[in-house]
Order: structure tokens, then C-alpha cells, then sequence
């Protein structure tokens, strides 16, 4: 059996997470690895960020400013934001 630990939630958590499981046909384990597997970490994004700048840079022959960065991240940011509100 593979390393095991556990993690400390309050009855109420407990019980969403088992109620959200049931709705998917899983466990609250596998629904928390998923979870975990599913979000990048802060160093995941900047590893994909340096990757997609050397990408850029290798077809357009130089790496966007970081004012292009911040306006993609802006426009990004709110394409998310449109997705999220048309979604609730």
C-alpha cells in the first residue's frame, strides 16, 4: 500500500465531500487526489509560462514584452471571469 496520511476537516466539509462524491461515483479520496492532481502549483504555472515564452519566442523570433503578458493575462483573466459568471 502506498504512503497514506490523513487530513483534518471539520463534520460539515466531511459530509460535502462525501455528498459530492457520491454525485460523481467516487470517494472522498479519489476526489481529493483529483482535486490535487487537477490544480497546478505556483511553480507548474511558471514552468508552462517559461515554456509557452521559449515557444513564442522560437516562432515569432523574440518573446513578448511583458506589457503583451500583462494585456494576455488581463484578457485571460476576464475570458475566465465570463466563463465563470455564464456557468453559475
Amino acid at each position: 500500500m502506498a504512503d497514506e496520511t490523513s487530513i483534518k476537516v471539520s463534520a460539515a466539509t466531511r459530509d460535502r465531500l462525501a455528498a459530492l462524491a457520491a454525485e460523481h461515483g467516487t470517494t472522498i479520496r479519489s476526489l481529493v487526489e483529483e482535486l490535487a492532481e487537477g490544480q497546478p502549483t505556483r511553480a507548474e504555472y511558471e514552468e508552462r509560462a517559461a515554456q509557452a515564452r521559449a515557444e513564442l519566442a522560437s516562432l515569432l523570433g523574440a518573446a513578448p514584452s511583458a506589457e503583451a503578458e500583462a494585456k494576455a493575462r488581463g484578457l485571460l483573466e476576464r475570458l475566465g471571469a465570463n466563463q465563470d459568471s455564464a456557468a453559475a
